[in-house]
């Protein structure tokens, strides 16, 4: 089966010709597929069958509950514990590795909920989710009248408590999928009936706002297929089930292709080893699909098996020494290469006179960034690239230190020069984070921290330029928030060897490890 191009993007996302792998068929009508990331199965409902399964490429498919409450989309906290939408109940359930059950969510204002139909986590903990009224109709639920007089959009606050309707509460027919951007300051939602995308602006106390249609039309006469399950890759395009299949949509709205599947898809997700395969449950069937861009990463995709503290130690809470050799967790750490642009480090660039070339050359400090970097990419570390833009004229930039002065004078870092772009070897590849900042810390004023919470990582490989200033203030501030701070001094550079010397040797042995790109990377194992 060969999928549709549209645009040549979509084909650096999924090659036209993957193949389409049934791996599992029988069933009533499927949904909710989610991955376990550390056993490495497929949970997914049938919910006419009342029934849970599970599918692994040892056992293939099993069941696991009967019944099931007729669940429908799920999903798991940063806990694992399992996070269920129940029609049957019209509640949101917990259930916790242990078996306990725990109930999140089934009234709204003294009133049954619909039917929670699809969830999503947010790396705070709240958990937003979707109640059309599908679960009080016949065969995918339980027929019965509807207390509600609406379809609403909910957020659970991380500590608990009752719903919040987070959306007007006639602006939908019927919401269902839902799925944050990588970054977490957009939540999409879809409209089965009105066969549309809609796209919020999440706020700071998790509040929706700016609501505006992403994509409409998401229909067809000659296929079946509605708006239903939807998820965000990590470049933020959006993949919405849709007539023939899955629709896939960049960040700005363009159709960018369609993925071709043999019966109707009601959901997907991503999962395998590496999370590069599409699990789609599609009517009677669960379908595999290789792809090339991975996922969101969502807090569960970095959660680690709870260990018996009897018979097993507890994992290391910082960067461990063992016989004067780090022990690190890739799973828990991120780099940061820091304003290692053109120019800051180059010849030509607007600080050359400073003596930063010579010096970047002297640490071969672009060598040794791209070569841990590589080596960390392939161990699962998450790559943030932090880069100073200003706008042409620099609006925003105070003049009350030398550095932005000198910044100002030049007409440095300027969006779209060559100045401001990365120094060529370091740009992004597909799967980094790209943070921009106006300050000499990485963390002021910037998404950084909201990429390290929803993924996970609290142990920052510190790299970039310059040492005694953008590497010196980002090690000290992560340090103040509670990070393992971890300094490769060879992947550092300043002005000169005196003052990379004196950061080094003095101010980041309070904040910081410090140590070199070959221990970091025995470290890494």
């Amino acid at each position: 089966m060969t999928h549709v191009t549209l645009r040549p993007e979509f084909e650096t996302l999924i090659d036209p010709y993957a193949p389409v792998g049934q791996v599992g068929t029988g069933f009533e009508f499927t949904e909710g597929p989610i991955w376990h990331p550390v056993h490495h199965y497929l949970l997914f409902s049938d919910m006419p069958g009342d029934v849970r399964r599970r599918w692994d490429a040892k056992r293939g498919v099993v069941e696991v509950k009967r019944p099931s409450n007729k669940c429908n989309g799920m999903t798991y906290d940063a806990e694992l514990n399992l996070i269920v939408c129940e029609h049957a109940t019209s509640s949101l359930i917990r259930e916790r590795p242990d078996g306990r059950r725990e109930v999140i969510a089934s009234h709204f204002e003294n009133q049954e909920l619909n039917s929670p139909n699809d969830v999503c986590v947010h790396s705070s903990g709240a958990i937003y989710f979707s109640d059309p009224w599908y679960g009080r109709m016949p065969v995918y639920g339980v027929e019965r009248p509807r207390q509600l007089g609406f379809q609403g959009v909910y957020r659970v606050p991380s500590g608990g408590g009752p719903p919040k309707l987070v959306v007007d509460r006639h602006l939908f027919d019927q919401p269902n999928g839902l799925c944050f951007s990588p970054d977490e300051r957009l939540l999409y939602v879809n409209d089965t009936t009105q066969a549309l995308i809609r796209v919020f602006d999440v706020e700071a106390d998790g509040s929706l706002s700016n609501a505006r249609v992403f994509a409409s039309g998401i229909r067809s006469e000659l296929e079946p297929g509605v708006p239903d399950g939807m998820k965000c890759d990590q470049r933020g395009n959006v993949w919405v089930t849709a007539p023939g299949g899955v629709w896939v949509y960049s960040p700005a709205g363009e159709l960018l292709g369609k993925v071709r599947v043999p019966e109707l898809v009601a959901n997907l997700s991503w999962g395998g080893p590496d999370f590069r395969t599409l699990y789609l449950t599609a009517t009677h069937s669960v379908y595999a699909i290789p792809v090339k861009a991975g996922p969101r990463h969502e807090p569960y995709m970095s959660s680690r098996p709870a260990t018996n503290p009897d018979t097993a130690s507890a994992a290391p809470a910082s960067p461990q020494l063992a016989g004067g050799d780090m022990q690190l967790d890739p799973r828990r750490c991120a780099m940061i290469i820091q304003d290692l642009q053109n120019d800051v480090i180059m010849e030509g660039g607007a600080f050359a006179d400073s003596g930063s070339p010579a010096h970047a050359r002297q640490q071969r400090v672009v060598d040794n960034v791209r070569r841990l970097a590589e080596a960390a990419r392939a161990r699962g570390v998450v790559i943030i690239h932090v880069w100073f833009i200003v706008e042409p004229g620099a609006p925003g930039v105070t003049l009350n230190a030398p550095l932005f002065e000198g910044l100002v004078d030049s007409g440095a870092m300027v969006r779209g020069s060559w100045g401001a772009a990365p120094v060529p070897g370091l740009e992004p590849r597909a799967g980094d984070f790209v943070v921009e900042k106006m300050r000499m810390s990485a963390w002021e004023g910037t998404r950084l921290e909201t990429i390290l919470k929803a993924t996970g990582r609290d142990m920052i490989i510190n790299t970039g330029a310059w040492t005694n200033m953008s590497v010196e203030h980002t090690a000290r501030t992560g340090a103040d928030k509670g990070y393992f701070m971890i300094v490769p001094e060879d992947c550092c550079s300043t002005m000169n060897a005196d003052w990379h010397n004196a950061s080094i040797n003095f101010a980041m042995q309070n904040v910081a490890v410090v140590t070199n790109a070959d221990a970091v990377l025995r470290g890494l194992g």
